[in-house]
């Protein structure tokens, strides 16, 4: 294979990753080239390791490498709480504040129409097994607010609170239309102590 074959071949995969653009994969492919077979080498192991031993929890889906996530196993986290997020990437973004002890249910996205996404294709079943079985005293729904968020949201209070179980939602403060990920710890921090109830 050519050099510039492989090259291309290197651009291509590096531009399918989100938020890498044209410009961006090749500033990546380049200092890839430059840089030594050792670094190269790590790079290429740490992704296949991440990719063999990371996985789902059995519990909250959020990401582990045993059975259950770290926060799962935590016997300090306060149990009656279960804090309700489309992604992993979002428990991530919450632990960081340092406002919340509970534990979380990862929904594997949220609710939308236009792709084909229904509740049966997230965790809903799987988070209301946990709420018959598990001693729940709150749900905090913490979707992004947008459309797709609020109708998550939406759906999931109408479906717990006939469970008797507390449904509030992060409060305002997060930017309509933003994404949880990209939003600061005051912020986001200031949000879960001041949610509302649905």
């Amino acid at each position: 294979m050519s050099a510039d074959r492989s090259l291309q071949i290197l651009l291509d995969e590096l531009g399918r990753l989100p938020g890498i653009g044209p410009k961006s994969a090749q500033r990546i492919a380049y200092h890839l080239l430059e840089a030594d077979a050792d670094e190269a080498r790590r790079l290429a192991e740490a992704i296949l390791q991440v990719k063999q031993q990371v996985h789902f929890c059995s519990r909250c889906f959020n990401y582990a490498t045993g059975d259950e996530c770290a926060i799962c196993e935590d016997a300090s986290r306060d149990r009656g709480r279960i804090c309700v997020v489309a992604e992993p990437r979002d428990v991530s973004a919450i632990e960081r504040t340092g406002s919340y002890r509970g534990l979380y249910h990862v929904l594997g996205g949220v609710i939308n129409p236009m792709e084909k996404i229904g509740p049966d294709q997230l965790t809903v079943r799987e988070l209301l097994a946990r709420l018959g079985s598990e001693d729940v005293e709150e749900v905090i729904i913490a979707t992004n607010p947008n459309i797709e968020g609020e109708t998550t949201a939406s759906y999931l209070a109408r479906t717990i609170k006939p469970l008797g179980v507390t449904v509030s939602r992060l409060a305002s403060g997060l930017p309509v239309g933003g994404d949880l990920e990209y939003a600061d710890e005051l912020t986001l921090g200031r949000a879960i102590e001041a949610r509302r109830a649905l």
